[in-house]
């Protein structure tokens, strides 16, 4: 009885695993539905279009404030959590350490001082106190020659009936005339003094004043310098730069981005070089940002860049290519209330056969 009870079970068991079995590879081997993507991709709103990839940027185009002088930090006057305030053009940044600089300042200007009084002196040369004592040197060796020409002529009278020698009579004679040498020597003196100083020691004194000025005005054009100002009006997009930071006048990174931001923005569209050929100037354009394809926002030319240009901005798709070159064109984009920030990439699609707009060659 149990033999014949196994021998009938066992063929079932066997069917069933076997029909299992093939229901379970018949079900492996369906084919799946397509999953949706992610992100529904953009597409084109015209008929006939040429694509490119877009990059948001200021109407000034990002202008990185660089530094004039290398050196630390001392203040910054737009921190970080000022980012995307306004400023204006010469408004203050950040300011390099310039103490030593103040302290070549303050030596340049003693020294400009010195030249100016020492050209002052020059010219208001000679002192009035000078010229006394200066007159009464004239005054006694011209006392002196009256003195010596009277012995020379006392002399004269007595060498005939010789009453006096010969050699007195001739050391009377030299004497007269050396004290006639000091009264010109004297007179020449006074006159000198009298003439003030030398037309061209005051040049040099002059020269030497405006030498001075040009060495005060170099130091405070680099004081000037330390503290770097806004290039122009715009929003500060990016703040790399904190209080005791080194900055280099060619650093990888800009301390400071600015951008002329209102509500206006250029987008920087890439045109590959093959599309170049059917690209048409001043048509309109329609973006959409990356992760809102749906969204689609017209967009004005402004202008053509007439430089082809090796292709930077990547997209990270697969199949870009990174070795092409790409023509720029420039689009103006409508900001108002929309969510669009510098730096953001869109799909551009620029229209073949609508009609041409104004707009900047």
């Amino acid at each position: 009885m149990r033999k014949r009870i196994t021998s009938f079970i066992l063929p079932v068991l066997a069917l069933g695993m076997l029909t299992f079995a093939v229901i379970h590879v018949v079900r492996a081997q369906q084919t799946l539905p397509k999953p949706l993507p992610p992100i529904e991709p953009a597409r084109s709103p015209f008929g006939s279009t040429v694509a490119g990839a877009g990059i948001v940027e200021a109407r000034t185009k990002n202008i990185a404030v660089g530094s004039a002088l290398p050196g630390l930090v001392l203040e910054v006057y737009v921190p970080v959590d000022k980012v995307g305030s306004t400023v204006k053009k010469g408004d203050k940044l950040f300011k390099v350490d310039d103490r030593q600089l103040q302290a070549q300042l303050a030596t340049a200007r003693v020294n400009l001082d010195a030249a100016k009084a020492q050209l002052t002196k020059m010219e208001h040369m000679p002192r009035e106190e000078e010229r006394p004592p200066s007159q009464a040197k004239v005054a006694a060796a011209k006392a002196n020659l009256d003195l010596a020409e009277d012995l020379a002529q006392r002399a004269r009278r007595l060498i005939t009936t010789t009453a006096i020698s010969e050699e007195d009579y001739r050391q009377r004679l030299l004497a007269a005339n050396v004290a006639k040498r000091n009264l010109d020597q004297a007179q020449a003196e006074y006159n000198l003094l009298d003439a003030g100083a030398w037309k061209y020691d005051i040049d040099i004194a002059k020269v030497a004043v405006k030498q001075s000025e040009a060495q005060v005005h170099q130091i405070e054009t680099d004081v000037a310098r330390a503290v770097v100002t806004a290039p122009a009006d715009g929003m500060v997009l990016q703040v790399n730069v904190l209080p005791g930071q080194d900055v280099a006048v060619l650093a990888s990174q800009p301390p400071v981005v600015l951008g002329a931001i209102d509500k206006t923005v250029y987008v920087r569209v890439d045109v590959d070089e093959h599309d170049i050929p059917r690209l048409k100037k001043g048509v309109p354009a329609q973006g959409s940002l990356r992760g809102q394809p749906g969204v689609k926002y017209p967009m004005t030319y402004v202008r053509t860049e007439p430089y082809v240009i090796p292709k930077k901005s990547l997209t990270g798709d697969n199949t870009e290519r990174v070795d092409t070159r790409v023509l720029q064109v420039i689009y103006a984009l409508e900001v108002a209330d929309r969510p669009i920030f510098v730096g953001q990439q869109m799909d551009v699609f620029i229209e073949l056969e609508g009609a041409a707009t104004k707009g900047e060659n």
